[in-house]
């Protein structure tokens, strides 16, 4: 996996951006006359390179505005407080502008790549890029604009306009996920590239936040199934699980020292976790502690997660990441969508005797027993499932994604928050740049 790491040295030239009114509109210098080029490979990498720049953002907004880590200086405690201070300027430039514009800055990337190169394959990573980066747009902020130019009018305005999601998932996210299996092999997964399994397991996390449960759990099903052919399975030591190359990613994305990655910030993900920003210095939620502890006690044993995640005696997450920049940002693992797939059987009513088995791999690591036959209904398994969720992916990014799509925020949280808050606001810059074609989201 660390191979594609040395791919971002050659896009160092790409890493100025042409001033523009917006970050739609931001082009790479050497992409300004895409009809000149004959190679789109550094094209493709750097929309490979923009994806660090929401990694960040992105599990800090799944952790910290869950109920798992803790923002403790002002303004960013407004992460735990649910009204409109959190489209206050400090969050927005810290968290929400980088994500926001990196993610098009891919995009645009990619629509060159789709609309002149010529090699196949090149074709099908950049459409799986673009649908990454149009699902966690999606995910964070909700309806979003769209574009699929490589070269968007700066003067034509109104292609600025919001879309629904749900209409983005059925005329971009999806078919450009389907594009990429279609094409794809698995030969990128040595090198950290796009794979037809990742792209596989990306859609079947699609459906499931479309609430297509039928759908999901053939895709992610074909994951699980297929993952030994493609070299993938669990690591057998819990410890290894984020380790950069460890045999349960699909998918990562590579962040390096050698080049500074698009967050425009020293601190990575890691620094938020373990406790080496101010803004944080003792970050972890005690509601977290408590999760580890029941899994423990109704567990048949003692998680060996919590030991090898969290530091009560710090209040940090630094027994999960060791606080390197060299760390990569996993966005989809083996145990994620082997988590996914039962709940995906699940919500399809397969019988408790099927869907609890496919979780006794993941807790024989942590050092539990098997939960078949010691729950049976299918609320009581879907509880089973979320729990396993919250404490085998935690830190990683997941759990506020987990509570909003499945309608479980305010039991979880405790207290009732307005749906409005289930995104994230818009960076007030491009509503501003877009003249108000762009709109904030509601409560914002």
């Amino acid at each position: 996996m660390k191979k594609m790491k040395s791919i971002y040295l050659v896009i160092v030239s790409l890493l100025l951006v042409a001033a523009c009114d917006n970050d739609l509109d931001q082009t790479p210098p050497l992409l300004l006359e895409s009809s000149g080029l004959e190679e789109f490979g550094p094209v493709l990498n750097a929309a490979y390179y923009y994806q660090t720049g929401g990694s960040t953002p992105l599990g800090a907004m799944g952790d910290f505005r869950a109920d798992n880590m803790l923002m403790l200086e002002s303004p960013y405690t407004a992460f735990d407080t649910y009204n409109a201070d959190l489209a206050g300027l400090d969050l927005v430039e810290q968290f929400f502008r980088p994500f926001y514009s990196n993610l098009y800055k891919a995009i645009l990337s990619a629509n060159n790549v789709i609309e002149n190169s010529t090699k196949p394959t090149e074709i099908a990573e950049a459409k799986f890029l673009r649908a990454l980066s149009y699902f966690k747009l999606v995910m964070v902020f909700g309806d979003v604009t769209v574009n699929l130019s490589p070269s968007p009018s700066p003067s034509d305005l109104s292609i600025l306009k919001r879309h629904p999601a749900a209409d983005v998932y059925n005329n971009v996210i999806i078919p450009d996920f389907q594009a990429a299996i279609a094409v794809l092999d698995n030969s990128g997964l040595a090198s950290g590239r796009a794979s037809k399994i990742a792209a596989q397991g990306f859609l079947g996390k699609v459906y499931l936040y479309r609430g297509n449960f039928s759908e999901a759990a053939t895709m992610l099903g074909a994951v699980v199934s297929g993952a030994a052919a493609a070299g993938i399975s669990l690591e057998s030591d819990f410890a290894n699980v984020v380790v950069d190359g460890n045999s349960e990613i699909l998918f990562a994305t590579q962040l390096s020292t050698s080049v500074p990655n698009a967050y425009g910030s020293a601190t990575t993900f890691v620094g938020w976790f373990t406790g080496a920003d101010t803004k944080a210095l003792t970050p972890l939620d005690p509601r977290l502690i408590a999760a580890f502890d029941a899994s423990s006690a109704g567990g048949g044993g003692t998680d060996l997660r919590k030991a090898l995640t969290i530091d009560t005696d710090n209040m940090n997450g630094s027994k999960k990441y060791t606080g390197a920049l060299e760390q990569d940002y996993i966005e989809l693992r083996l145990s994620d969508v082997i988590l996914m797939y039962a709940e995906a059987l699940n919500e399809n009513s397969a019988p408790a005797s099927t869907v609890l088995p496919l979780l006794d791999p993941i807790r024989t690591r942590a050092g539990l027993t098997s939960l078949t036959g010691t729950v049976s209904s299918q609320a009581d398994v879907r509880q089973a499932i979320a729990n396993e969720r919250r404490v085998e992916l935690a830190l990683e990014g997941h759990r506020w994604f987990d509570l909003v799509r499945t309608g479980t925020v305010d039991v979880e949280m405790g207290e009732t928050i307005s749906s409005n808050y289930n995104v994230f606001p818009i960076p007030n810059s491009e509503i501003l740049a877009s003249d108000g074609i762009i709109t904030q989201n509601d409560g914002y």
